[in-house]
């Protein structure tokens, strides 16, 4: 099924969790609109945004386990949970 790019399960729900996320922050905007509120940074950020910054920061982080060769990926997950906490509650 996922021969037609040669992606494999990971992948693939990787891409689907970022559409549902997209959705669902969509849906929200829409049935619950939000005024911009300035956080740590000094900047306006709406959920949007805070799901930006988070899933750039997010990459970067997986990319500096990756080459600091701290161990296991799956232990960087925990670190972008925490680091998307942060975002949200602070920026």
């Amino acid at each position: 099924m996922l021969d037609w790019m040669a992606w494999t399960w990971p992948t693939a729900s990787f891409f689907l969790i970022i559409a549902a996320l997209l959705v669902t922050f969509t849906t929200l905007a829409i049935k619950f609109p939000e005024v911009p509120r300035k956080g740590v940074l000094r900047i306006e950020t709406t959920r949007g945004d805070r799901l930006f910054i988070t899933l750039l920061g997010s990459a970067f982080i997986n990319l500096a386990w990756l080459g600091a060769g701290f161990g296991p990926q799956p232990y960087a997950l925990i670190v972008c949970l925490v680091y998307a906490a942060a975002v949200f509650r602070w920026v």
